[in-house]
């Protein structure tokens, strides 16, 4: 896209202002403009590295009108950054919409890697991670959390997930419960920070820990699931979970197909998670328990 801008996505350090990149620094200074999505901890770090680039703010709030605005201005020529509160832009943050949209215009977008609490966690925690998955934010509750929570289950790789501070509890016991007490979990606290913490144990145990204080619900946290070996995963997630009705596994299957995901491999899903023979799955609606 001749005579356009570049937007770069430039990752940010998670909390020890240290580990920013130097090529980081010198896109930040060199840019015309960098949009943030907290402008307010972006100038802690302009002060840290004496940046004097003009920032606008870029969040999940804003409206379209900022988007279409950043898209004007790399179409006029003008260079953009684009940073989070902490870590690598796009990964659990704002800033899709836009790489996307400037994407699919023929505009180059270029990474700036840097601090990653995904990869940081991983590295932290000390269990099997060769193979990984990353689920983000689990939804907070109802069918969708526990079709989630199922097919974390049914998977043997590693698995990340983040979590507010106030819903670890919760989720260390739900994660328990879906892929059996003793499968190990990393609870990630505060990753380069002052008061960095990492917990390891059975989930169970951590579940426990947390319910009862032993685990300090300050802070960010990331909670990394130990991978298991192939067909141990199912066999855990039968085991820990009681039985499941016909009429809820297909309620599973439904709601995995709605969310895009072809038949088979939903029914594949949650015969894995649940034990239940995949043709019954397939099978229409007759009987059921």
């Amino acid at each position: 896209m001749s005579g356009a801008g570049k937007l770069y996505i430039v990752a940010t350090p998670i909390g020890n202002l240290g580990d920013v990149t130097f090529r980081a620094i010198e896109v930040l200074k060199t840019v015309p403009l960098v949009a943030a999505e907290d402008t307010r901890l972006t100038r802690r770090l302009f002060a840290r590295y004496e940046i004097a680039t003009r920032l606008v703010s870029y969040h999940a709030q804003s409206g379209p009108g900022r988007e279409a605005e950043l898209l004007e201005h790399l179409r006029s020529a003008g260079d953009l950054a684009l940073v989070t509160d902490a870590g690598t832009p796009l990964v659990s943050d704002p800033g899709a919409e836009l790489a996307s949209a400037w994407a699919s215009e023929g505009g180059i977008v270029v990474p700036i890697p840097g601090a990653s609490a995904v990869l940081a966690a991983l590295v932290a925690s000390g269990l099997a991670a060769a193979h990984w998955t990353f689920e983000g934010f689990l939804p907070r509750s109802g069918k969708e959390r526990r079709v989630r929570l199922a097919r974390i289950a049914a998977d043997e790789r590693a698995c990340v997930i983040y979590e507010a501070p106030s819903r670890v509890p919760a989720t260390l016991t739900d994660l328990a419960d879906a892929v059996g007490g003793e499968r190990r979990v990393a609870i990630c606290r505060e990753l380069t920070k002052i008061h960095e913490e990492v917990a390891r144990g059975p989930a169970r145990d951590l579940a426990a820990a947390a319910k009862s204080g032993g685990v300090t619900l300050r802070g960010e946290f990331v909670l990394v699931l130990e991978a298991v070996a192939a067909g141990e995963a199912t066999a855990r997630a039968v085991a820990a979970r009681p039985p499941v009705s016909m009429d809820e596994a297909r309620e599973q299957v439904a709601s995995l197909v709605a969310g895009g995901a072809r038949r088979s491999e939903a029914v594949r899903q949650v015969a894995a998670a649940t034990g239940i023979d995949r043709r019954q799955l397939y099978r229409p609606e007759q009987g059921g328990h």
